[in-house]
């Protein structure tokens, strides 16, 4: 099939025109032979998806007085959101108009009018998208708390801004919903988080009262930064580590991680490691009660004892 299909994004109108049926393009998706980047939106699996080809596969279906926001302006600026959820499908593109403007009426498009300043937006290769700071913010009052975090986490990391200028926007969103929890991921965000798990549980962590951990933390080994930690409290000796099926299921990986924190606890360090299924409901109170009696434990007051001459 690779044969019949162009090197560039194309849709579902664009496959038929070649040939190619429904039925015939949904089995290339599930064998692997193609992938679905946006709805309606298909690319050969063997061609590498760069930001030319993200915003290539957006002029096919954002329209041109749309701009791309919400998920989908983080999927264009390197941040997928929809992984987030690991959703089945993804969620059909998310465009507004600014004030006044027509809406549009594409059937691949959901949104509607938003009140964009010039600064808010910028233009690509021809594709109006929001800018990674306004994408935060408006992902932080729309999605949930944790892939609210995780996504303004990434796009801080991989953007630059910072929270004066999150602060700076945030009057802007009064009384919008969603406002009070925009308030608080402002001040929790943070770009040291490496994955959205990572964010996950940092914010698991603080709202079981636990206090701010420091974040890719460098454990030294003869004055050498040597083991580097997610999220851990150095002066207590605590290290807390997501593993992910992306970085920690090949064996070399595994066979790493384990002498890693062997040696962490032969020197003193209480190793909390999670994966996925910590984040099940009600499957978060063990780990984080192991954190919280090892905080304590470290903080017990040292007793001496001291022999009268």
């Amino acid at each position: 099939m690779h044969a019949e299909l162009p090197s560039r994004p194309f849709t579902t109108e664009q496959a038929r025109a070649a040939g190619v049926t429904a039925s015939r393009l949904e089995n290339a998706v599930s064998t692997g032979l193609l992938r679905r980047v946006m709805h309606g939106v298909y690319l050969r699996s063997d061609v590498p998806l760069t930001l030319d080809r993200k915003l290539a596969a957006a002029s096919l279906v954002i329209a041109p007085n749309a701009v791309a926001c919400d998920r989908t302006a983080a999927w264009i600026w390197g941040v997928d959101v929809h992984v987030f959820r690991e959703l089945d499908d993804l969620p059909r593109i998310e465009t507004v108009v600014l004030s006044g403007g027509a809406r549009t009426k594409r059937s691949e498009t959901r949104g509607g009018e938003r009140a964009l300043l010039p600064c808010d937006w910028t233009e690509v290769d021809g594709i109006r998208v929001t800018t990674p700071l306004r994408t935060a913010m408006d992902l932080a009052c729309g999605l949930n708390r944790r892939e609210a975090l995780a996504a303004a986490d990434a796009l801080m990391r991989e953007h630059g801004f910072s929270h004066t200028d999150m602060a700076r926007m945030l009057p802007r969103y009064r009384r919008r919903r969603g406002v009070v929890q925009l308030r608080e991921i402002v001040g929790l965000v943070d770009p040291r988080a490496e994955s959205p798990r990572e964010s996950w549980t940092r914010l698991a962590m603080l709202d079981f009262g636990l206090p701010q951990p420091e974040l890719q933390w460098w454990v030294t080994v003869d004055g050498v930064p040597t083991y580097r930690l997610d999220l851990a409290y150095p002066h207590a000796r605590i290290a807390v580590e997501y593993d992910g099926t992306e970085h920690h299921s090949r064996p070399e990986d595994v066979a790493r991680d384990l002498a890693r924190r062997e040696w962490l606890r032969e020197h003193g360090w209480t190793v909390v490691v999670i994966d996925r299924s910590a984040f099940a409901p009600g499957a978060d109170t063990g780990w984080l009660e192991t954190i919280r009696a090892a905080l304590a434990h470290a903080q017990r007051p040292v007793h001496r004892v001291y022999s009268r001459p």
